[in-house]
């Protein structure tokens, strides 16, 4: 495996990780990637798919059991990654789950609910970051990965939050008809934080350090993928084609930043949609510019309102 560069995919079974690494392995560069599955059975089911996808790559893959919520299955891991190589060139912390429903269900549970999130979200790629670390210095390009959301950044929910056009909840309790993705929002933002310390702490050590946030992109994480694209959800391969580009070089100015499809977080079309939203509410015979941005999201960066926007309008269609 010498001449080629070894990539750690969690969460390579399914959606964006799948894409990733399906990505790798057309591309012209060898690559030994590690697929990460907590499901044995799954992680080699998309093994062969992936090989049937790519029969003529010239990179090679590899299933590895991991649940990164289990300790002892991150150092298994490890030993195993240790065990046949002296180094990882990238690490990706793929792996995410969110566990929000509405806000009316969800309130008798938010502790639950936050609890898991961040347990998959942020403990677990700050473990496997750490547990990894040793391998990942060792490389002479190391580069570490956190897939974070156009969901998680402050400013553009600041600047959009919520989207005009988004119900807005009555006075009074129970709030009633809301989804509010409170606990995948809070530890995305957290898992931004998480990066800039790794930023930090791995610099010396030639490591550059990246969240990526794919966009707004149809996979089960957001609930049914086929609803999720009538909702204006791009396909998952253009997340996959995205953490191509990080982990071959392309974006390393970006580096200790949120990178997006295009530019970083928080985007610059943000304050721009925001003044056309306030003026559409203000003069509702200006066209609406939500469908036509949808409709234009894999040249433009991700916005946080359409993320948004599309989440709630599966949520309303799920209530019909």
């Amino acid at each position: 495996m010498e001449n080629r560069n070894i990539v750690f995919v969690t969460g390579g079974n399914t959606g964006i990780g799948f894409e990733t690494v399906k990505a790798l392995l057309s591309s012209p560069k060898r690559y030994h990637i590690f697929l990460g599955s907590r499901t044995p059975s799954k992680g080699e089911d998309a093994v062969a798919e992936l090989k049937r996808m790519v029969p003529a790559t010239e990179s090679t893959v590899e299933m590895v059991q991991i649940d990164v919520q289990d300790d002892a299955s991150i150092d298994a891991a490890v030993a195993l990654v240790g065990g046949k190589c002296n180094r990882v060139d990238t690490l990706i912390n793929n792996a995410g789950a969110a566990f929000d429903t509405s806000f009316e269900n969800d309130v008798p549970q938010f502790r639950a609910i936050l609890s898991k999130a961040y347990d998959v979200n942020v403990s677990g790629a700050q473990v496997m970051t750490a547990a990894f670390a040793p391998l990942l210095i060792a490389s002479s390009s190391p580069r570490l990965v956190f897939v974070t959301s156009g969901l998680s950044t402050l400013s553009g929910n600041a600047a959009s939050f919520m989207p005009p056009w988004a119900p807005r909840p009555v006075a009074g309790w129970p709030k009633k008809d809301l989804f509010v993705p409170q606990g995948y929002q809070a530890c995305k933002a957290a898992l931004n934080m998480i990066m800039l310390t790794w930023h930090w702490i791995l610099r010396e050590d030639g490591v550059k350090t990246f969240c990526v946030s794919p966009g707004f992109l149809a996979t089960n994480l957001g609930g049914d993928p086929e609803r999720l694209k009538a909702a204006g959800a791009g396909d998952p391969a253009i997340g996959g084609e995205l953490l191509r580009r990080v982990v071959e070089g392309e974006r390393d100015d970006d580096a200790g930043k949120v990178v997006c499809q295009q530019g970083t977080q928080p985007c610059r079309l943000m304050s721009w949609l925001n003044n056309i939203f306030v003026s559409h509410d203000a003069n509702p015979s200006l066209p609406s510019v939500a469908s036509s941005f949808s409709s234009e999201q894999h040249a433009a960066p991700h916005s946080t309102a359409q993320h948004l926007d599309g989440l709630l309008s599966c949520f309303r269609r799920e209530r019909d």
